[in-house]
């Protein structure tokens, strides 16, 4: 029997490396994209290229937040924090935080993979770099799993569904070097909440995301990609 897994897949650091590490895991693998109305929608475009690129099955869900919830990437109005350091508010929590939208996504996953029969269902959760964040962590994907598992039908056949984290407990300096190791192409990943393809450089996801490449040693593969494909177009 196959292998099949379903991921949430944004098109960012942390979700190409689970695809490179799930391409080597799983027969089968079906990724999810969602516009949830995000500022960063560029994200979408380009998550659904690294799927085209990858011959992957993918399905793209237009399910819009904004107009449900506040959150720093969601409401035009809203200021994007310009680091990660600057991105709390007053209770501690990051403006951009979008309430629960992690339960939200798993649920609609859980629906999406209970409908396809597959019972493993990947995400690219961490905390290393996020710890402020209630709905990345490991306690919350194994108490979602539990609710999954109670109110599916598997609480019937026994066919358990699993939630998978492979980069909980790492940085984005790991997850980098981990997805290296992998052959995982960044080039097209989007980090920056500002909405564009290159690197703002001052917001909270660009902040930890520059880090981790100097930490590395390496230049940002999408800030090489755009510069080339500028230079060939002069």
């Amino acid at each position: 029997m196959k292998k099949k897994a379903l991921i949430l897949f944004s098109g960012g650091i942390d979700s190409t490396t689970v695809l490179y590490w799930a391409k080597k895991e799983f027969d089968q693998i079906l990724l999810v994209i969602i516009d949830y109305s995000q500022k960063h929608n560029v994200e979408v475009r380009n998550a659904i290229r690294i799927a085209e690129q990858n011959n992957l099955e993918y399905l793209h869900v237009r399910f819009p937040l904004g107009e449900l919830l506040g959150s720093a990437l969601l409401d035009p109005d809203w200021e994007i924090p310009g680091s990660f350091e600057t991105a709390k508010d007053s209770r501690g929590i990051p403006e951009t935080y979008v309430p629960f939208r992690n339960g939200i996504f798993l649920s609609l996953a859980a629906g999406i993979a209970e409908t396809r029969s597959i019972t493993n269902i990947l995400t690219g959760f961490n905390l290393i770099d996020t710890p402020d964040y209630p709905d990345t962590t490991k306690n919350f994907a194994e108490k979602m799993e539990a609710a999954i598992n109670e109110g599916t039908t598997s609480s019937i056949t026994g066919n358990n569904y699993r939630i998978i984290t492979p980069l909980i407990n790492k940085s984005k300096k790991e997850i980098i070097e981990m997805g290296l190791c992998l052959n995982a192409d960044y080039s097209f990943s989007i980090s920056c909440y500002r909405g564009g393809e290159m690197p703002c450089l001052n917001c909270p996801s660009c902040d930890i995301r520059e880090r981790a490449f100097r930490e590395i040693g390496i230049e940002d593969p999408i800030i090489s990609r755009l510069r080339m494909e500028k230079e060939n177009e002069t």
